[in-house]
């Protein structure tokens, strides 16, 4: 199974949505809370070029995007086979 990393705050309808769609394709994942953790904003807006907005989302690595990026693999089919690399 793939290494899948999420960016989230508490108070995001988006995170919620897009961690019940990786819970729902049985993909375990890591999840980085910035509004428990600053230091985590520093590491989210470093790895994706000065993005603020959550969540955001890695596989293997991968940058995807946020929970509309998520679906739209989904959506393709692209979403488990990236989770099964």
């Amino acid at each position: 199974m793939a290494k899948v990393e999420v960016y989230s705050s508490n108070t995001c309808p988006y995170c919620v949505r897009a961690k019940s769609l990786l819970e729902a394709k049985g993909a375990d994942y890591t999840e980085y809370n910035i509004s428990t953790n600053p230091k985590v904003i520093v590491e989210m807006l470093e790895r994706t070029n000065g993005l603020k907005s959550v969540p955001q989302i890695f596989i293997d690595g991968r940058h995807i995007g946020g929970c509309d990026d998520l679906h739209d693999l989904d959506s393709k089919g692209e979403l488990e086979l990236l989770l099964a690399s």
